[in-house]
C-alpha cells in the first residue's frame, strides 16, 4: 500500500463524512415522505442535498486515491 499525503488523508475523511451525511439526508427524506407528501420543498431540498453530497464524496474520494507526484523543485527521487 502506498503512503498518502496529509491532504489526501483529509480529503478521504471529508469524503466519508459526505457519504455519511448523504445517508442521513436520504433517511430523513424517506421519513419526510412517509409523514408528509413529496410535493413539499423540504423533500426536494433533501433529495438535492443527497445528490450534492454524493457528488462531493465521489470527487474527494478520487482526489484521495490519486497517485500524486512529488512536485518539489530539486527532488529527483521517484517513488
Amino acid at each position: 500500500m502506498r503512503k498518502r499525503k496529509i491532504g489526501q488523508k483529509i480529503s478521504w475523511g471529508i469524503a466519508m463524512f459526505c457519504y455519511l451525511l448523504s445517508l442521513v439526508a436520504a433517511s430523513y427524506a424517506v421519513y419526510w415522505q412517509i409523514d408528509n407528501s413529496t410535493d413539499h420543498p423540504i423533500f426536494a431540498s433533501l433529495l438535492a442535498s443527497v445528490v450534492f453530497l454524493i457528488g462531493c464524496g465521489i470527487v474527494l474520494h478520487v482526489i484521495a486515491n490519486a497517485n500524486l507526484p512529488n512536485l518539489k523543485p530539486g527532488s529527483d527521487s521517484q517513488e
